[in-house]
């Protein structure tokens, strides 16, 4: 700060001496700097530096002419960054632009006739507020419509469904595998609700519904049938899968558009097979695939334990008694392992 004001205070006793004094005393300062820039190549230049050399280019036309130190480029540059942090400081201030912000009591209200009328949509819930004297656009209704949390009640429903009928229902599902030549192998399984069994599972390169049929009916032989069965809205399913779910005197229950969460269990027993399994191999072939999966779906059934079946596993796994020394039982080829003590 100091020699900005020793800067001034020279600026202004120069302004009072004599024409020719001044250039020369120019030309010797001139030549002084050239030494300086021989010595110092990139001289260090501080904040106060830089804003005189930017506010001189707002005032004096001739400023390019009498750069040595710095080049006319890294000005602009200066310029710039200050037009930035400028703007930035302006943005940062308390003030508030705008309409002003709706009341709690109005945000309240909207919520209220969301739930209460889900069928509604701006332009009603619009309508209504205006009868009730309130001046809300139809814009901000409709903003803060999409905020407005949901009604629990349907997804209570699917739970209690899902809850009360899990004897009786399976579900089905597709998951994709890259292969080592970057083609896609489609894994298909049916999984029962009740214990988490895996009671169908087969690996192919084209699903087609004629062969989704085919698996059903190896899944459910001899009329042993679940009474629903779930699945999503995927295009393999088509009306040949849904005639061939009913001949078997199973309820096809189809979950809605994106939601996965309707069919938790079979996604859960992908993401499953997906961390224990595949994100730990390389698919060579269809045969490779399904054999990975068999001693994977026996690992699931014997060995593996569920937080869903209260830490046990599906095919009811003895808890050991036996004061031996503990085992450990390798499980596909060392991924995982399984431990019992010795008898």
């Amino acid at each position: 700060m100091f020699r900005f004001v020793k800067l001034c205070f020279g600026t202004l006793v120069r302004l009072s001496r004599g024409r020719r004094s001044l250039l020369l005393e120019n030309l010797a300062l001139r030549q002084q700097l050239v030494v300086l820039k021989r010595r110092h190549p990139r001289p260090n230049l501080g904040i106060f530096d830089k804003l005189f050399w930017v506010v001189t280019r707002r005032v004096w036309s001739a400023w390019k002419h009498s750069i040595i130190i710095v080049t006319p480029e890294t000005v602009v540059r200066w310029h710039r960054a200050g037009f930035h942090i400028y703007w930035r400081l302006i943005s940062r201030a308390k003030m508030r632009f705008g309409r002003r912000p709706i009341s709690k009591e109005v945000r309240e209200l909207i919520f209220r006739m969301v739930s209460e009328n889900p069928s509604w949509r701006a332009p009603r819930i619009h309508g209504e507020l205006l009868m009730l004297d309130f001046d809300v656009s139809e814009r901000t209704i409709s903003r803060w419509m999409k905020r407005a949390p949901r009604n629990p009640e349907p997804a209570k429903r699917w739970l209690a469904f899902l809850h009360n009928h899990r004897e009786a229902i399976a579900a089905m599902d597709f998951f994709a595998v890259p292969t080592i030549t970057f083609s896609v192998l489609y894994g298909f399984f049916v999984i029962s609700h009740d214990r988490r069994r895996i009671l169908h599972f087969n690996v192919t390169r084209h699903p087609t519904s004629l062969w989704i049929v085919q698996q059903l009916r190896e899944a459910f032989p001899y009329r042993s049938s679940p009474r629903f069965l779930i699945f999503d809205r995927d295009s393999k399913y088509s009306l040949e899968v849904v005639c061939a779910v009913r001949s078997m005197a199973i309820q096809p229950v189809r979950t809605s558009f994106e939601s996965p969460w309707q069919n938790g269990i079979a996604e859960r027993w992908v993401e499953s097979c997906r961390r224990d399994l595949l994100d730990h191999i390389i698919a060579m072939n269809e045969l490779h695939l399904k054999r990975l999966l068999a001693d994977y779906v026996r690992y699931y059934h014997d060995d593996r334990t569920h937080l869903g079946l209260a830490k046990g596993t599906p095919n009811c796994r003895t808890r050991s008694t036996d004061s031996g020394r503990v085992l450990s039982f390798s499980r596909l080829g060392g991924l995982h392992h399984r431990y019992d003590r010795a008898a």
